[in-house]
Order: C-alpha cells, then structure tokens, then sequence
C-alpha cells in the first residue's frame, strides 16, 4: 500500500471516481491536498460545490477510486480504493486551509470568483482503504 499512497505525492490533480446508483464509474480530475497529521492513515480533501453530481454521488454511495492524472484526467498512476464523506465543522476549514496552502493563489482566486457569484463549497475527506 506505501506505493499507491507515494504515488499521490508530487500529484498537482487526482481522478475521483464516484459511482452512479446503476454502478457506473464517473472520473473527475480535482485538486486535493494531503492532511499529514492523520498519519499512519491516508486522507485526501477536495472542494466542490454542493449539488455537484460527484457529491449526489458520494451522499448515495462513499465507494469511490482515486488515481493520479493531469488536468485533463489522463490517469498517471495506478487506481486506488477509497471511502469518501462530506465534512462538517472543523474539519471544513482544515480542508480548506490544505488546499489553500497547496494552491495559492489559484485557489484563492477561484474562491473569490465563486463567493462573488453565490456559490457555497462542500469539502470532501477521501480516505484510502
């Protein structure tokens, strides 16, 4: 397992595959960042919007796969399982601080841009199995 972990490393994307009620995989490239203090497990946060068809996914079914890939999804790396679950309190804005951290500027750029048109954001934990 330290090998499918290690290979997230230097990633900038991940392809998240969320799964439909019918069992269809969906692959979406995000940006994620890694929470080092939740050592010796593995978790993973991600932002999106909360009608998002990846988070309708997730609340149905937290079964999901994760595998390194550049920004047009071409997978780079060797899939991975994974559970995922959406975060409240505290946690929220952990996960935002570690994306914030890993992004900059970027990142922040695009939250600003979504606060001025309304969009709220959900944080994701994806926690490898």
């Amino acid at each position: 397992m330290p090998d499918a972990i290690g290979q997230f490393a230097n990633a900038k994307y991940f392809s998240l595959e969320t799964f439909r009620k019918t069992g269809i995989g969906v692959r979406t490239p995000v940006w994620f960042a890694e929470d080092p203090t939740q050592r010796p497990r593995t978790v993973f946060y991600v932002y999106t919007l909360p009608d998002s068809g990846k988070s309708k996914r997730i609340r149905n079914n937290p079964k999901v796969r994760i595998a390194p890939c550049n920004m047009r999804g071409a997978l780079r790396g060797a899939w991975v399982d994974a559970r995922a679950r959406i975060c409240n309190g505290d946690e929220v804005a952990k996960g935002q601080s570690l994306l914030n951290q890993k992004y900059g500027l970027p990142k922040r750029l695009g939250d600003f841009f979504s606060r001025l048109r309304g969009r709220t954001q959900i944080v994701l934990a994806i926690e490898i199995t």
